[in-house]
């Protein structure tokens, strides 16, 4: 009995700090006014006219080691009409000895061969890394970067390195037009009004299922699957939204692109290349 209460006493006092720092953090507030890491220190912007839509702030760094990069962006009109594809990027984290942790973006193909990455991430300030617990502690807040294929793709496929899938998506011109119109009204919101990101509710693959589910109600419907995103391309592939009529053994070995992208790091390309299964 005696063992018990003092495990019991024992345990509140280690809760202690945990719960002082849950509370500190639920009183801070999201804003876009901090020292932010280079990679996450320029929000992007979409202007309207029409059919085109502006992009600027697309990031283009160019990595020269995994600890170092080139920093760079440049802005680029699009033309909607030209809309095209829908692809799925999964990195799985390398050094994980489980599939789950992942990260997820998506790429919007133009008929004209460009292409341009959307990435949903957890905006980090300069001295802070990553970390699972403090993403559920309101500690980052999120960002929507906009990026060239290159530097988004390539990064985590060489310089990582993660295991990087390029899955293409079945969809139609029109829903593909819906989703990248309404990530971008998304990322131009969040330039007044700053969002926490948060490890289970608010992250890379949930605003990615949001986006979904907001054009198609209940396409993609709650799964594990999707809190250990690793596992997100079965989900996909179940739901037959893989334009891939395989097994997922298949497909993960098709659109695996590693080696396509350290191949064609400095090709003009790129795209193209990383896309050429056997």
């Amino acid at each position: 009995m005696r063992v018990r209460i003092v495990l019991r006493w024992l345990l509140v006092v280690l809760s202690i700090p945990a719960l002082a720092w849950m509370g500190l953090s639920l009183l801070t507030h999201p804003s876009n006014e901090r020292n932010w890491k280079p990679e996450h220190a320029q929000l992007p912007a979409a202007n309207f006219d029409g059919n085109l839509v502006r992009l600027e702030g697309i990031r283009d760094f160019r990595c020269i080691s995994p600890d170092s990069c080139i920093p760079d962006y440049y802005d680029r009109t699009f033309d909607l009409d030209g809309l095209e594809s829908v692809w799925f990027v999964l990195a799985v984290f390398h050094e994980e000895e489980q599939r789950g942790p992942a990260h997820s973006m998506l790429s919007f193909g133009f008929d004209d061969g460009t292409f341009v990455v959307i990435s949903v991430e957890a905006r980090k300030e300069v001295g802070e890394s990553y970390s699972t617990l403090q993403g559920l502690c309101n500690k980052y807040e999120i960002i929507y970067v906009v990026g060239d294929e290159r530097d988004l793709i390539l990064t985590r496929a060489v310089y990582r390195p993660d295991d990087v899938y390029l899955y293409p998506i079945r969809t139609s011109r029109e829903k593909a037009r819906e989703l990248f119109v309404g990530m971008l009204h998304k990322l131009n919101e969040l330039r007044e009004r700053p969002e926490f990101y948060n490890t289970l509710t608010n992250n890379c693959t949930s605003k990615l299922r949001d986006h979904v589910n907001a054009i198609s109600p209940g396409r993609l419907p709650p799964s594990w699957k999707l809190l250990l995103p690793g596992y997100s391309d079965e989900l996909l592939r179940d739901l037959d939204l893989l334009d891939a009529d395989v097994s997922i053994e298949e497909a993960r070995r098709r659109f695996w692109i590693n080696d396509r992208a350290r191949r064609a790091a400095d090709s003009p390309d790129f795209s193209a290349q990383i896309r050429e299964t056997d």
